[in-house]
């Protein structure tokens, strides 16, 4: 709550600029003028505030994210939504989830952006559509595809880079911003405005003439018709950079902060105009093995009433945080690497089932002072389900499938990136020639992120770019295979190290000997169909030769079981997937990959098992156990599915 004790002739001296916008305070939204032929969103900025059909206009908007839920729950959160009061919507564009390989796009299920746009629409929320290319929102390399990094290593990204361009402009030219421009307001969609990047003034680089270039893409392609805005922190000096010419700079910041300071340092770049609070934290992000982050309720509201009451527009991020699925969740680097975890609940108003929280009534009070709530009840907590234990049982090892795969060779280890990988994990081997002092020293120069080795097939020890660990004594004899199984834990999302190469990025010694002839086998985990074929292979081979466990304690170790969902109308239901006693690893049920757990650091214990994902009748349910699984009897070799959803478990810290 710092920063309340300026000066009151300060206070007063802005507060000049802000009147016209505090004698607006609490105007609603209006209803479309039936009168008016023609729609329109602008900027008034003789009287500081929006015009919508010529009317003033002021949101409230929540951030839910398309590619963080199943589409059958889209429509759900969205009335919860606008039964809250708010009357709009923001949601980022997920370049990586539309083009997960390059020149191959795919805009269904959970990708379909339009369908998204349009519910929302038909949800009377009108949209703020953030179109990146770069996003953060804690995703994997800041939501950019992979696979940029393959085409030129030392691309810089988020700059004038003539090779970054190249794929930025097929990609909002020829792609993306031909899906936008019919859902536009002009054109009688729910698109209100469209954000040029995302907080380039926290990105180190300063380069004008790339982000004036973004401007310009998207005016050639969906017109002068749509607000475009800018979105930075609330520093002067994130403004310096984020502000782009002819581009509306909008700021973000939490609970607790001073209001008034931060809409001043808005008004040093946009003198006039409506004050925005693009992205107002309700909670803040995790990571794994740190508490889980909360903030109370009436700290949130307290905040929201005073950007409310000076009629400034507000963007709630998140609404909805909804869950990383699959390996889409991102990591952060700052004085150490910190991988996302799988829940992106953030302490958010809608749980991330979806469910009404303390938050959401609270909040709900304070937007009713300032909009008209719509009539009718808030849509009830979906309905959870105890489907109980789920006995498991291995079905075949990591070294059984890697043998089972095509592999590729090279004089040196080759990053993910290089072997057209985009996640996962990928077996590193090479073969002994010579003979070492016991033990050696096994060094990395650089692993990203958490390394498994192995002399043939016994566990020597772990490297660990998180713990800062990347190197270990060994014992090993000539002929003998060095096995590094890399798992990347998520690209960095945010900061100047989103190029942030998978695999081992170095070469490798042993006593200082540079080791040669790698063998690399990338499984294939991010690939259902792939994935699939390789485990039927795979439980072939483990039947006839009867090992099925990659070590003695369960780890590198494929688990498989099956559970029942009732066949009566009330099922299937949402449920929550715990797994005591297993260490770390990834989860799947019916195919769909849930996403990654270790229960072991937390905080996060549980994993979001949607009733979309689920059937009545039998079920699936696979498990990637790394590390340590709780199978030493088969009475014991279980994984459970609750009721209650935990993501504030005990941690290391």
């Amino acid at each position: 709550m710092g920063g309340r004790s300026r000066s009151s002739s300060r206070v007063m001296a802005l507060l000049v600029v802000l009147l016209p916008l505090m004698a607006l305070a609490g105007v609603t939204a209006e209803q479309p003028n039936k009168a008016s032929q023609e729609r329109s969103f602008v900027i008034d900025y003789d009287n500081n505030q929006f015009l919508k059909d010529g009317k003033p206009f002021r949101y409230v908007s929540g951030s839910i994210h398309y590619f963080r839920m199943l589409p059958s729950e889209w429509r759900d959160r969205f009335r919860k939504m606008r039964m809250a009061g708010f009357n709009a919507l923001q949601t980022y564009v997920e370049w990586a989830s539309h083009e997960p390989e390059y020149g191959m796009y795919d805009f269904s299920g959970m990708k379909n952006l339009t369908k998204f746009l349009t519910i929302a629409q038909e949800e009377d929320l009108v949209v703020i559509l953030r179109l990146g290319p770069y996003m953060d929102a804690e995703r994997d390399m800041g939501g950019f595809p992979y696979w940029l990094l393959n085409k030129n290593p030392d691309m810089r990204l988020r700059s004038s880079d003539a090779t970054y361009l190249k794929y930025v402009d097929i990609w909002f030219r020829d792609v993306l911003l031909p899906k936008v421009k019919p859902l536009l307001y002009e054109n009688g969609g729910p698109i209100i405005m469209l954000q040029v990047e995302n907080e380039y003034g926290s990105y180190p680089d300063c380069d004008f003439a790339y982000t004036s270039h973004l401007r310009d893409l998207v005016v050639a392609s969906v017109g002068r018709g749509p607000v475009l805005f800018t979105t930075d922190g609330d520093g002067k000096n994130y403004l310096k950079c984020g502000k782009i010419p002819e581009v509306y700079a909008t700021v973000d910041f939490g609970s607790g902060t001073n209001v008034i300071k931060a809409f001043e340092t808005m008004r040093l770049f946009e003198p006039r105009g409506p004050l925005v609070n693009s992205e107002y934290y309700p909670g803040w992000l995790d990571h794994w093995g740190d508490p889980h982050n909360t903030v109370p309720a009436q700290t949130v509201a307290k905040t929201l009433d005073v950007m409310l009451a000076l009629n400034a527009s507000v963007n709630m991020y998140m609404f909805h945080g909804g869950t990383s699925f699959g390996f889409t969740s991102g990591s952060n680097l700052g004085n150490r690497f910190q991988a996302c975890p799988t829940s992106y609940d953030c302490d958010a108003p809608l749980s991330e089932a979806g469910d009404p929280t303390e938050k959401y009534w609270v909040l709900r009070n304070v937007t009713g002072k300032y909009l008209p709530l719509p009539p009718g009840e808030v849509p009830p907590a979906s309905p959870k389900f105890r489907y109980g234990k789920v006995s498991m049982a291995p079905t075949g090892s990591v070294f059984q499938m890697a043998d089972l795969l095509q592999k590729v060779t090279n004089k040196w280890p080759l990053t993910f990136e290089e072997l057209l990988v985009p996640n996962g994990i990928v077996v590193y081997q090479t073969v002994l020639p010579f003979r070492i002092a016991d033990p050696a020293r096994l060094t990395l120069g650089d692993i990203h992120d958490r390394g498994y080795v192995f002399v043939d097939t016994e566990f020597a020890g772990m490297v660990s770019r998180e713990q800062d660990m990347y190197d270990l004594a060994i014992y090993a004899r000539p002929n003998q295979t060095i096995t590094i199984v890399v798992e990347s834990q998520g690209r960095v999302c945010f900061g100047s190290h989103i190029n942030d190469f998978k695999g081992i990025t170095t070469n490798v010694t042993l006593s200082n000997h540079t080791l040669e002839g790698w063998t690399m086998t990338p499984l294939p985990i991010t690939h259902t169909a792939r994935l699939q074929k390789a485990l039927a292979h795979l439980r072939h081979q483990a039947a006839v030769h009867n090992t099925l466990q990659g070590t003695d304690k369960g780890g590198m170790t494929f688990f498989s079981g099956s559970f029942q969902v009732p066949g009566d109308s009330s099922h299937p239901r949402d449920t929550f997937l715990r797994l005591d006693g297993w260490n770390k690893g990834v989860a799947w049920v019916n195919d769909f990959c849930l996403g990654r757990y270790w229960p072991e650091v937390g905080p996060q214990v549980t994993l979001y098992v949607p009733r979309g994902v689920l059937h009545q009748g039998t079920n699936t349910l696979l498990l990637l156990e790394q590390e340590a699984a709780p199978c030493l009897t088969p009475d014991t070799c279980y994984a459970t599915l609750q009721d209650t959803h935990i993501i504030d478990g005990p941690t290391p810290l």
